[in-house]
């Protein structure tokens, strides 16, 4: 059974940084692309960063662009988001996604990041 399972949310001051990790287990052999979405009241879920399985092709959002850097560990199955420079419009509810490319496509249950003064 495939399990995601975020952590490192929470409460931080605009100009902050916070490190969000997404540790994953039962994956199966094989390629797939992590990514990191967000979803704050009232919008519709975004797509913020994702990376490869060798790590070294990433994409995100232009709104994070510069500030936000994703990166993975496949030693430890753990994905990471570290975000720089946080903004009040940062804050949501961050979830992490394990996609094979086919009907393989996992979601843990996401971590709260608040930015306020």
């Amino acid at each position: 059974q495939v399990q995601l399972v975020e952590s490192g949310g929470g409460l931080v001051q605009p100009g902050g940084s916070l490190r969000l990790a997404c540790v994953a287990s039962g994956l199966s052999a094989g390629r797939y692309r992590v990514s990191w979405f967000r979803q704050a009241p009232g919008r519709e879920r975004e797509l913020v960063a994702s990376v490869n399985s060798e790590g070294d092709d990433t994409d995100y959002a232009d709104s994070v662009k510069g500030r936000f850097t994703i990166s993975r560990d496949n030693a430890k199955n753990t994905i990471f988001l570290q975000m720089n420079s946080l903004k009040t419009v940062d804050t949501a509810v961050y979830s992490c996604n394990v996609n094979f490319g086919d009907w393989r496509n996992y979601w843990g249950q996401g971590t709260q990041v608040s930015v306020s003064s």
